[in-house]
């Protein structure tokens, strides 16, 4: 193994994410077309290869350091380059997988992106959330949706949570400090059907960064009228 992959095999393992030599090379192939990408379009403002090691790719892999995906619909709604939704499939193969982004030249990436690396059962789709959300085709019909996107988690949970099937989870990755914002949320989250059950702090391997994941169960069906056409949701958020 080289310095880099070594880096990346024992950074997972520390997150209790066990990689092998396919998935190794998935990830290695991964950082060499994003970079190759980027320099024609903005995917990532990290560039050095450690960094995206730690920040791009263990980070993302926290959302599976507990959890089963085989045979589940995930989604990853604002995936920009592929984070959190990529590392989630190359760890956890099994899952099936929806990569939702409003910008085409992304979503043309993670086509080319996901056939380079062999990931099967990836849908790309190129779609606003509030749309997304309002399709019968997706709407309510995923166990999990993930998104590390920067929305305030009022406007995120409105983007997100009506994808999510009633029993299944939606998980935002957020930065150290969320309880105001949890706090300030809690009103969507209540009235689009979710109910938050699990705020986990975690450290990403080798560096002294805590990023909060937050669980929220969808426990019942989300209003027909939300989410509401785009630009609302950001602009009048449910408070």
């Amino acid at each position: 193994m080289s310095p880099l992959e070594q880096l990346l095999y024992e950074s997972c393992k520390k997150i209790n994410v066990e990689l092998n030599e396919k998935q190794i090379s998935q990830f290695m192939d991964y950082k060499d077309m994003l970079l190759e990408w980027n320099e024609k379009m903005n995917l990532t403002a990290i560039t050095d290869e450690r960094e995206i090691m730690l920040k791009h790719f263990a980070d993302c892999l926290m959302i599976c350091s507990d959890l089963n995906l085989d045979g589940k619909k995930v989604i990853d709604v604002g995936t920009g380059a592929g984070f959190p939704g990529v590392p989630v499939k190359i760890a956890c193969p099994g899952a099936e997988m929806t990569l939702l982004d409003s910008l085409n030249k992304r979503i043309n990436f993670l086509k080319e992106l996901s056939e380079k690396l062999g990931l099967e059962n990836v849908d790309c789709v190129h779609m606003r959330a509030e749309d997304g959300g309002a399709d019968k085709n997706l709407r309510e019909s995923f166990d999990l949706c993930i998104s590390r996107a920067v929305a305030n988690l009022a406007v995120l949970s409105e983007y997100c949570l009506p994808f999510v099937r009633v029993g299944g989870t939606f998980i935002s990755m957020k930065g150290p400090d969320v309880e105001e914002e949890v706090n300030e949320a809690k009103k969507a989250i209540k009235v689009l059907g979710g109910e938050i059950k699990d705020i986990k702090k975690m450290e990403i391997p080798e560096t002294d960064i805590v990023h909060s994941l937050i669980f929220i169960e969808k426990v019942k069906p989300t209003p027909a009228k939300y989410p509401r056409k785009a630009g609302k949701a950001k602009k009048e958020p449910i408070m």
